[in-house]
């Protein structure tokens, strides 16, 4: 079974700068596309960032320029550094990957995985 284990969520004041990390847990054959979402109290879940496995990226224009999502390939690990937040950026924070498992003697097919969430919160 897959785990997606998130870290780095906290209180922040207005123009400071946090660093998420999404580690997955797993015997992995492949993790394909990541990415980031978030939900705000009352809102609907909504993509921050994705990138593919080749490195392509693409961000949701309310964070274009602030938020950079990068990943670590030997570790099976990604990142969102999130800098210059603002009070509209309060939300869970959510991880999400299309993984393939190594069974050993066969590589199972391609799922959708997302992590339990961490809490940002940016207040002064």
């Amino acid at each position: 079974q897959v785990q997606l284990v998130e870290s780095g969520g906290g209180l922040v004041q207005p123009g400071g700068s946090l660093r998420l990390s999404c580690a997955a847990s797993a015997r992995i054959f492949r993790i394909y596309t990541m990415g980031w979402y978030r939900q705000a109290p009352g809102k609907q879940r909504e993509l921050v960032a994705v990138i593919r496995s080749g490195g392509t990226t693409n961000y949701a224009d309310s964070v274009k320029g602030r938020f950079t999502i990068s990943r670590d390939n030997a570790s099976n690990t990604m990142y969102l550094q999130m800098n210059s937040l603002k009070p509209e950026d309060t939300a869970v924070y959510y991880c999400n990957a299309d993984i393939s498992i190594d069974r050993g003697s066969y590589v199972t097919s391609t799922r959708n995985y997302w992590g339990q969430g961490t809490q940002v919160t940016v207040s002064s």
